[in-house]
């Protein structure tokens, strides 16, 4: 088990003051100092995880739940429609995202806005997001958008534009839970429904459909 190098800002404050409780004689404190900074830490952990199924398979980009899965228009994902799937991430949650595709990043932009409840329909397009968008090499656009949230309070990315990524790479973290929009090409199958609990890097969440050409023969 790894983690998101961003815990130790927050993780170092408590093993210090557990250190000092137990060095001044307040055991009870210091332990709980302890506690308080591993509970912290487990939002950051990083899991290995893999796929092994087709190059062609979108894998999720976040771990959570499945909320809302919607035909959209997005001008910052490219033009078309596509299937926005929703992820919601409790505070259970993994809050490390990883490349849904092999690609190269095309688009990767911060955007400020507010911090509104994740699980509020306009969230998408009123809080603060980072979104990276992915071509793959047969020129399909895959995106993702992490969201800020009520608790949420920023969101990181790891990529830049020109990027080449591998699916499953680092894609950064949301500091304390939120919501990840995944969105992939209307002509794609979507292979979850709303109320699946998906795992970053390893649940299947869409594949191309083949075109009538490129079907094989009929045995």
């Amino acid at each position: 088990m790894t983690f998101a190098r961003e815990a130790w800002p927050f993780v170092s404050p408590f093993v210090l003051a557990a250190v000092v409780l137990f060095a001044t004689g307040h055991p009870r404190w210091g332990a709980a100092a302890l506690v308080t900074g591993l509970l912290v830490l487990l939002f950051f952990r990083d899991p290995a995880r893999r796929f092994d199924g087709p190059a062609g398979t979108v894998i999720a980009a976040a771990d959570g739940k499945v909320t809302e899965i919607k035909l959209v228009e997005d001008a910052e994902i490219g033009p078309g429609r596509f299937h926005r799937i929703v992820t919601f991430l409790s505070v259970f949650d993994v809050h490390v995202q990883r490349c849904p595709v092999e690609g190269e990043v095309i688009h990767s932009v911060e955007r400020s806005g507010a911090k509104l409840a994740a699980f509020r329909p306009d969230v998408g397009e009123k809080n603060q997001a980072h979104t990276q968008v992915f071509a793959r090499a047969g020129g399909d656009r895959v995106g993702v958008r992490q969201l800020a949230g009520l608790i949420a309070r920023r969101v990181v990315s790891y990529l830049e534009k020109g990027e080449r990524v591998r699916r499953g790479d680092p894609l950064g973290v949301i500091k304390f839970g939120s919501r990840v929009d995944l969105f992939v090409p209307e002509s794609y199958r979507v292979l979850v429904k709303v109320g699946d609990q998906v795992r970053n890097g390893e649940t299947a969440m869409a594949e191309p459909v083949p075109a009538p050409s490129d079907a094989p023969p009929a045995s």
